[in-house]
C-alpha cells in the first residue's frame, strides 16, 4: 500500500484539498445568489409599477412574478459569477478582482437584459412596460439600471460580509472599541 501524497502544508491529500475548495466554491455561489435574491426582489417590487402586470392582474399573480422574476435575476447573477469566475480563475473574484469581476457581470447582465426585454415585451408579448417607464431604443431603463446598479452593490455586500460570516476580519481594521454605554471608543 502507498502512503498518500500531500500537497498543503496542513498535511491533507489532494482528494480533500479539492474537496474543500469545491466546498468553498459553492458556499461563495450559494452567498452570491443569496445576496442577488434579496437585492434584485427588492429591485422587483421597487420598478412593478412600470409593467403592465401591476395593473392588470391579481395580487397573487403580482406575487409570482416578482418571485418568478427575481429567481430569474438570481440566474442571470449565478451565471455571470460562474462565468467570471472561470474567466479570471478565481472564484473569490470579488474579494481579488472587484473591478474586473464586476465590470464583466454588468456588460453581461446588461446585454442579456437588452436582449431579453426586447425579445419578452415585442416578440413573445410575455409582459408590456406602462406609459411612466422610461425606455432607451425601446427598452425599459428600469431593468438596465437594475444591472448598472444591483452588480456593484452586490459585490460591496459580498466584499463586506463574507468575512464577517465566515469568522476572518482584517487584522488592520480592527473592531472599534465600545464603552459601557455602547459609544464607540
Amino acid at each position: 500500500m502507498r502512503p498518500a501524497r500531500y500537497t498543503s502544508s496542513s498535511g491533507e491529500s489532494p482528494h480533500a484539498t479539492r474537496a474543500m475548495g469545491m466546498t468553498g466554491v459553492l458556499a461563495r455561489a450559494g452567498l452570491w445568489s443569496a445576496f442577488a435574491f434579496v437585492l434584485n426582489l427588492t429591485w422587483e417590487i421597487a420598478q412593478v409599477r412600470l409593467y403592465t402586470i401591476s395593473a392588470e392582474a391579481d395580487r397573487l399573480s403580482v406575487a409570482w412574478a416578482l418571485f418568478h422574476c427575481s429567481v430569474g435575476d438570481v440566474l442571470i447573477a449565478l451565471a455571470l459569477f460562474a462565468l467570471t469566475g472561470i474567466v479570471l480563475r478565481r472564484a473569490d473574484w470579488p474579494a481579488s478582482r472587484p473591478g474586473t469581476g464586476g465590470a464583466m457581470v454588468v456588460v453581461g447582465a446588461l446585454a442579456f437584459t437588452a436582449w431579453s426585454e426586447w425579445y419578452n415585451v415585442y416578440r413573445a408579448g410575455s409582459w408590456g412596460y406602462t406609459a411612466s417607464m422610461p425606455t432607451i431604443f425601446g427598452i425599459g431603463l428600469s431593468p438596465l439600471l437594475q444591472w448598472l446598479i444591483v452588480p456593484p452593490v452586490l459585490i460591496v455586500a459580498y466584499r463586506r460580509l463574507v468575512p464577517v460570516l465566515s469568522g476572518r476580519h482584517n487584522p488592520r481594521r480592527p473592531i472599534p472599541a465600545r464603552d459601557s454605554a455602547g459609544i464607540r471608543k
